[in-house]
């Protein structure tokens, strides 16, 4: 593969953005820009590439425990080809189930890339809306969708009361934290960060999680 993807992060394992324990890619760049996203980090286009080859030959020692592939950003459809190559190789790996967020109305998905979506078990569509509350699992706002597309999806997702809605994560000496946090929790965790005495950044800063 010679395609080229700018990615913000990856990781493994990741429990917070679906089934089990999964494999975590984060899209580099977002045209959606919603307003109270708490990844802007993300929005930026064009930086962090990696060639598809370079990023399956880190994913690939993760296929065979991982229970799925979670792709977020950012915004994955900015780049649907990189999205359908990824998607493509990862099932040639890997019988879990592909779960991807995106700030795009499911409608338009449909219709602008159907091969892309019809290869996904779970697709969770809409802006993040700042206004609204949040009270779905998976959601960062309540306008948010999740569509089970797959049997595998109906299985996993159909019944989903909950799921952990952080992960603390540590890639060399960098610690930071992944999910879809309820609200006011990225003040709390400033707020003890620094009352143990640690250098807090702002919320982005501490987060990367799904917002739009």
């Amino acid at each position: 593969m010679t395609q080229s993807i700018s990615i913000n992060r990856i990781h493994y394992p990741i429990h917070s953005l679906g089934f089990g324990a999964r494999v975590g890619v984060w899209f580099q760049g977002c045209q959606i820009q919603c307003p109270g996203c708490i990844s802007r980090d993300t929005w930026e286009p064009g930086t962090n590439a990696i060639e598809l080859d370079g990023l399956t030959q880190i994913l690939l020692p993760w296929t065979a425990a991982a229970d799925g592939l979670t792709i977020s950003g950012g915004e994955p459809f900015d780049q649907p080809d990189a999205v359908a190559a990824l998607v493509k190789w990862w099932r040639t790996k890997n019988g879990g189930d592909v779960l991807l967020f995106s700030g795009y109305s499911a409608e338009l998905l449909w219709d602008r890339y159907p091969e892309i979506v019809s290869q996904l078990d779970v697709l969770i569509s809409e802006p993040y809306d700042a206004k609204r509350p949040q009270t779905q699992p998976l959601r960062g706002s309540d306008n948010q969708r999740m569509h089970l597309l797959t049997p595998i999806a109906a299985q996993r997702y159909a019944n989903l009361d909950e799921a952990p809605t952080l992960d603390l994560c540590f890639d060399d000496d960098t610690v930071w934290i992944a999910g879809i946090p309820k609200p006011n929790a990225m003040a709390e965790i400033r707020r003890r960060l620094t009352a143990m005495g640690f250098a807090a950044g702002t919320s982005d800063q501490l987060l990367d999680g799904v917002r739009g």
